[in-house]
């Protein structure tokens, strides 16, 4: 099983920006994915392979009401461009729970082959 603890991910509603008619991924998307590559990088992941299930803990930066339906996409983009695995399509089980608040926000991810 791997595990990380990576930076709280931006919601799908900021993970996307219109420009001249085409869905890009915003800026705010982008720096997630870097910080994301960076970590999983400075840890030597490799890209699993086969079906994989993934536990995730997100920690919100406050008490704001968060959905936690709307991280899971920039989360598992980011691993994916990291390399964690080669497609999120791989992932056949997905539990994922909200705690409560910290300062800066985090999130704890852990993946097994499933």
């Amino acid at each position: 099983m791997l595990e990380f603890e990576l930076p709280y991910p931006p919601s799908v509603n900021h993970y996307f920006r219109m420009v001249q008619g085409r869905m890009l991924i915003s800026r705010e998307g982008r720096l997630f994915r870097q910080r994301v590559w960076a970590i999983l990088a400075a840890s030597g992941v490799r890209a699993l392979v086969g079906p994989l299930a993934l536990e995730i803990e997100v920690y919100p930066p406050d008490n704001r009401r968060q959905d936690t339906d709307n991280v899971q996409k920039a989360l598992l983009d980011a691993m994916q461009h990291g390399g964690a695995y080669h497609d999120d399509s791989q992932i056949v089980r997905l539990a994922i729970e909200k705690r409560g608040a910290v300062e800066g926000g985090r999130t704890i991810v852990r993946i097994a082959r499933a």
